[in-house]
């Protein structure tokens, strides 16, 4: 056997060997069956390679605290860890809540965060992931306000964060003689405070979290509002694969009791729901 054919089947073993080596490294890479990562999505439809460009509303504590890029929260955790499992880096951009739907959907951003409420309404500009939170809304008043309840807004001034569900209640379930609503949820609650307006209705975590915070007592959760709310994320219209990508780490999230950890961190004593970890979008439409 000459010495050229010999320099040949040795490179036909190498080669060999070497796509044995490439298959056993991708069995290994698909059987250790944890997180969703980029190379198992496919294509996202990501305006940036390897980055998760959020959209979001800030201050709205305990969802959104802080500003961009030093940001916190339950909703800014809860998307850093999706972004985790998915490969991604999640980097955020600050913007109005009334506008946030209409962004989105435009490509302004990937997605948005933003303790949003999944609607109908909202859902013929935007689709959204499956759930990760439930709330209720909340009547807040002043300490010395004679106003108990819903019943009692007649003739009032009722105050609430603009384009939001409590804005929407307060126009379509009280007799309210206005309503005026404000860029931010924080800016409603201090509008109640300076005597603008006469109540606010607002999601009740961000009231606990201000009655919590609060130094003086000067403001009081009159009534809970129990609209059983779901938050998802917002994702532009046509992103299936977004969409189902964001689910499958969420469910993730669900599963190896992360969520449940958020959960006891930014809302001490509430247990996650069943609507939160069973629940999914497709079962709201």
């Amino acid at each position: 056997m000459n010495k050229r054919l010999l320099g040949l089947l040795a490179a036909f073993a190498l080669a060999i060997a070497s796509g044995f080596v490439v298959g056993c490294g991708d069995d290994d890479d698909d059987s250790d069956g944890g997180d969703t990562t980029a190379a198992t999505t496919g294509d996202l439809g990501l305006q940036q390679d390897g980055q998760l460009l959020v959209g979001t509303d800030t201050p709205f504590p305990p969802f959104e605290i802080g500003q961009p890029p030093n940001i916190s929260g339950y909703d800014i955790e809860v998307v850093n860890a999706i972004a985790e499992k998915l490969g991604l880096e999640a980097t955020y951009q600050d913007t109005s809540f009334d506008t946030i739907f209409r962004d989105t959907a435009q490509g302004k951003f990937d997605v948005a965060v933003a303790a949003s409420t999944i609607t109908p309404e909202r859902e013929q500009t935007v689709d959204f992931s499956d759930p990760y939170y439930e709330a209720n809304q909340s009547l807040v008043v002043t300490a010395d306000s004679d106003i108990a309840s819903t019943d009692d807004l007649a003739g009032k001034t009722v105050g609430a964060q603009d384009g939001t569900t409590g804005e929407e209640y307060a126009n379509n379930e009280t007799d309210a003689a206005q309503v005026r609503g404000f860029p931010e949820g924080p800016d409603a609650i201090n509008a109640l405070r300076n005597g603008q307006v006469d109540a606010v209705i607002i999601d009740q975590p961000v009231v606990l979290d201000a009655l919590e915070s609060q130094a003086g007592g000067d403001i009081q959760e009159a009534e809970e509002i129990p609209t059983g709310e779901l938050y998802g994320i917002v994702v532009g219209p046509d992103n299936d694969a977004l969409r189902e990508a964001i689910n499958g780490a969420l469910k993730e999230l669900k599963d190896d009791g992360t969520i449940e950890d958020l959960y006891g961190q930014y809302f001490p004593g509430v247990e996650v729901p069943e609507s939160v970890l069973e629940g999914t979008n497709d079962q709201l439409k």
